[in-house]
């Protein structure tokens, strides 16, 4: 069932323009990442399906669900949230819960509830200010989603944490998708590839590449070697190339990624070849594109 559709979406500012006439849709109970380089157009989207930013043209429809403010069905987290580093954990979601109307005989029990889903219930009493960055990630996700809203939408969440930080509010979306539709972008590819079901690829402005994780892997995932020689690759480059089933050579440095058409025949053949040159290798790996490659090879296109 369809929860959201974006049609020609527009957004210009001045002659510039950001968001070029985009069509997409959204399923109810999706995770969906939303991807691009810097400047594609994934902040001004998010912004304009948040009802911060208006469109210059097009339209944003929750079919089935009444429209007379979608803000009622969306819980936002900017990329960069803020917070009253003076009130506690609790008393701001007391405060967002009131800004939303939330019925005051259920507010304690929703924050309280929410409080212990991301993992802050034993520092609701301490003062925001004293939290870390992943703590203040995990509150930010708590008031968005104080008023219950459909779809959850999250500019770059976990960017800007380190590895701890970023694992945390990642294990946490995954018990969030159970039951709430997410929508999130970010510039960490495998962070998508780990607990999203389907993608948009942005670039320049417009949707470059869609679909579930699961078809485009079926449809562009290619079998790969990777190798890291003793050699630099441009000394070994024209021996691969002369084999027919390879399809490309990429890479630098003393690193081979080596696109082929069989990943069985391709990493014997590859490896006989660097025992016949005689050359050293530190690593061989045999194993598919990523999404990190899908995604390098649509925004250069």
């Amino acid at each position: 069932m369809t929860l959201l559709e974006a049609k020609h979406l527009t957004k210009r500012f001045g002659t510039t323009v950001a968001v070029n006439g985009i069509d997409f849709l959204i399923a109810e109970g999706r995770c969906v990442a939303l991807l691009g380089p810097n400047g594609a157009g994934k902040t001004t989207t998010l912004k304009m399906l948040s009802g911060l930013l208006p469109p210059t043209t097009g339209t944003i429809s929750f079919p089935g669900l009444p429209t007379q403010d979608i803000r009622e069905h969306i819980g936002y987290l900017p990329q960069i949230p803020a917070f009253y580093n003076w009130m506690s954990g609790l008393e701001f979601l007391t405060y967002v819960g009131k800004l939303a109307r939330v019925d005051k005989n259920e507010l304690h029990k929703r924050t309280e509830a929410l409080l212990e889903l991301v993992g802050l219930k034993d520092a609701r009493n301490r003062r925001i200010g004293g939290y870390s960055g992943g703590m203040r990630q995990r509150l930010g996700i708590a008031q968005a989603m104080i008023h219950r809203p459909k779809l959850l939408m999250l500019d770059e969440p976990v960017s800007a944490l380190d590895p701890l930080g970023r694992r945390e509010v990642l294990e946490m979306l995954r018990i969030i998708k159970r039951e709430t539709t997410i929508l999130f972008s970010t510039h960490v590819l495998h962070d998508a590839e780990e607990i999203c079901d389907d993608v948009l690829i942005m670039r320049g402005g417009e949707i470059a590449l869609s679909g579930s994780l699961h078809a485009l892997r079926e449809q562009y995932q290619q079998p790969v070697v990777s190798v890291e020689a003793d050699i630099s690759l441009e000394q070994w480059r024209q021996s691969i190339e002369r084999f027919p089933l390879v399809d490309k050579v990429a890479g630098s440095g003393n690193i081979a990624r080596v696109h082929v058409r069989d990943l069985s025949v391709g990493k014997r053949e590859l490896l006989a070849d660097l025992v016949r040159c005689g050359i050293a290798v530190r690593k061989f790996e045999a194993g598919h594109t990523s999404l990190e490659d899908l995604f390098m090879k649509v925004v250069e296109e």
